[in-house]
């Protein structure tokens, strides 16, 4: 006998299609990291052929922010727009073409040209991934979700140390660049046929299942009523809830660059280590980023099981993960080097522990259609404060040649964001689309 689909074994049947569905979010996320972590691990090869100060390294990085931050604000509309089934599918076309045009740069404008195309592209990650978590997950699901989607970043940055290298060793940089940018189109194709099939077999909404947010997919009898408002920027933009996520990104999203950035001319500067003595440090700290990110979702989820409020759940999570980047303030005078990449490794695990909530509070605090756009707006503020710390931090190193003062401003600023978010967000329980919220 066939069952209905709103039978509740069809339906937990069709739900554990979120968890395919969050599988290529985190494909997406390990080739957005490896593509733009590999000038990281190239800068000096590359400062040595093409002769780069570090003031020049950090015009690049900065040009990368920058359209970054306009990336994520023109691309998080897009997808509200578009959807993220096709708006995704373009944001990772433009980005894997930009990634194989380095390979073509002689000049530093040439790399902030083609590493600014690269940011336009990869601004659309993270809004993408998030729309599409608010449709496909549940509350008490959201922030493992996008724990685990977001540990693909680290897995990126796993994978770019392991083969980066070698590939320039044997065939020369610029085949580093076309090989990591090919890799995107086989994810577009995949995204393409999978998210289709998933979407024809969900059948009804259950509870571990889709969420309500999908009208067009659920039974319309089973759909709650959503608010319905006008989702504009300058709408958005008079909610305290958008502008403590935005402020909370803009301090914290620079520490994270960093950690992509300039890790590895860290380890080379203060430890010595060469291209091929790279690898094993940069992926214990990565894959310690993992570990951070899915166990920052779990945290959270854990105490909303435990009947903590939501967005309370969110922000005990987040103060867990501020206080474990306070010890990145010793790796630069550790006694070895094993001891600094422990301290960079918990910094960087908390850091994505961290991101994993604060990314989760824009789908509980927002209706489903208005979660691209502030992730958007969001983001924007974060890689403009990554802009900005690009070239703090080159000139700095540029006249120092230390990362002491760099990595104390780091320890610091995650609580001093918490302490913002706290003031900002109001009550506990009172989403932005609530009478209670208030502005």
């Amino acid at each position: 006998m066939n069952e209905s689909p709103g039978s509740s074994h069809a339906g937990r049947r069709n739900s554990n299609l979120r968890w395919i569905i969050c599988g290529l979010l985190f494909l997406a996320a390990t080739l957005n990291y490896a593509d733009r972590q590999v000038i990281g691990i190239l800068k000096p090869t590359l400062q040595l052929q093409l002769h780069w100060s570090e003031v020049d390294y950090g015009h690049i990085i900065a040009a990368f922010q920058f359209a970054y931050a306009l990336g994520y604000l023109l691309v998080g509309r897009l997808m509200d727009r578009t959807g993220s089934y096709r708006g995704f599918s373009f944001a990772v076309v433009f980005w894997s073409l930009a990634e194989m045009a380095h390979a073509f740069a002689r000049s530093v404008t040439g790399f902030g040209i083609a590493r600014s195309a690269l940011a336009l592209g990869e601004g659309g990650s993270f809004p993408a991934s998030m729309k599409t978590v608010a449709e496909w997950f549940p509350e008490n699901e959201r922030a493992l979700a996008t724990g685990i989607f977001n540990a693909g970043t680290n897995i990126g940055a796993v994978v770019a140390p392991l083969t980066v290298p070698w590939i320039t060793i044997q065939y020369g940089w610029r085949w580093a660049f076309l090989a990591t940018g090919a890799i995107g189109f086989i994810w577009v194709v995949l995204w393409l046929v999978v998210y289709g099939w998933a979407e024809k077999r969900v059948h009804g909404y259950e509870f571990g299942g889709i969420p309500v947010s999908r009208p067009e997919i659920v039974r319309p009898e089973l759909v709650r009523p959503q608010p319905t408002r006008d989702a504009s920027w300058a709408h958005l933009l008079t909610r305290r809830q958008v502008w403590a996520i935005a402020i909370g990104k803009f301090l914290t999203d620079p520490v994270w660059f960093l950690y992509l950035f300039w890790i590895p001319d860290f380890l080379n500067k203060t430890r010595g280590l060469g291209l091929l003595n790279l690898g094993l440090p940069l992926v214990v700290i990565y894959l310690s980023s993992d570990v951070g990110s899915v166990s920052g979702g779990w945290l959270s989820g854990a105490l909303i099981r435990r009947r903590w409020s939501v967005i309370a759940a969110r922000k005990a999570a987040m103060l867990v993960c501020a206080c474990g980047v306070l010890p990145i303030l010793f790796a630069v005078r550790a006694s070895s080097l094993w001891m600094a990449v422990g301290l960079v490794a918990l910094a960087a695990a908390c850091h994505q522990g961290w991101s994993a909530n604060i990314y989760t509070l824009v789908s509980d605090m927002f209706p489903g259609q208005e979660v691209g756009s502030v992730v958007g707006i969001a983001g924007m503020a974060g890689a403009g404060g990554s802009m900005l710390i690009a070239e703090l931090v080159s000139h700095i190193l540029q006249a120092t040649g230390s990362y002491y003062s760099i990595f104390a401003i780091a320890s610091c600023t995650y609580l001093v964001a918490l302490g913002i978010i706290q003031v900002m967000v109001g009550k506990a329980d009172a989403p932005a689309n609530s009478p209670e919220a208030g502005s």
